[in-house]
């Protein structure tokens, strides 16, 4: 799938805010206000996918509140608790030098520095020091450590493949 089709996870709706149907957000945007600028919305909940433009909202205390079109009470705004806030990967900025949205590294084609295969990147995921990425080759999943310079040698987006110094028994 091309960085075009792709979406970003962005935000999850995480509880009410008063009775006129407004939501508290949780965002994972820099600076966190910023998901407001990032719309259309695809939120996400079991029963299906639902397009939401038009989104305001503002900061609210230590965290984030939106009122969404046609959700003018408690009872509706309580039906988007817990659902995903995903846009398009195209509506945000580029990444700096050497960075990454975790969305572009998934499918990459992954190779130790001696040219082994290890599989493809599934997905990333973080931890308290570093970023994971899990790659996978059908048989085996194995998670390296994204620290670019130790483990990460080279990222090629266009050419669809990462290089890292691994170990392809660990």
């Amino acid at each position: 799938m091309t960085a075009a089709g792709r979406r970003v996870l962005v935000g999850r709706i995480v509880g009410l805010h008063g009775v006129q149907g407004w939501v508290k957000l949780e965002s994972w945007t820099e600076p966190r206000a910023q998901i407001f600028k990032y719309q259309p919305w695809q939120l996400t909940a079991p029963g299906g996918e639902t397009e939401v433009k038009a989104v305001i909202g503002r900061p609210q205390g230590k965290g984030l509140i939106a009122k969404l079109p046609g959700v003018d009470d408690r009872d509706g705004a309580a039906a988007l608790v817990g659902q995903d806030i995903y846009v398009a990967r195209e509506l945000l900025p580029p990444p700096g030098k050497d960075e990454y949205y975790w969305v572009d590294l998934e499918g990459l084609e992954v190779v130790t520095t001696e040219g082994v295969a290890l599989g493809r990147v599934s997905h990333v995921f973080a931890t308290g020091a570093n970023d994971v990425v899990v790659v996978r080759d059908g048989e085996r999943e194995r998670l390296v450590p994204f620290v670019q310079g130790v483990y990460v040698r080279s990222v090629d987006l266009s050419g669809g493949r990462m290089v890292v110094d691994w170990d392809p028994e660990f």
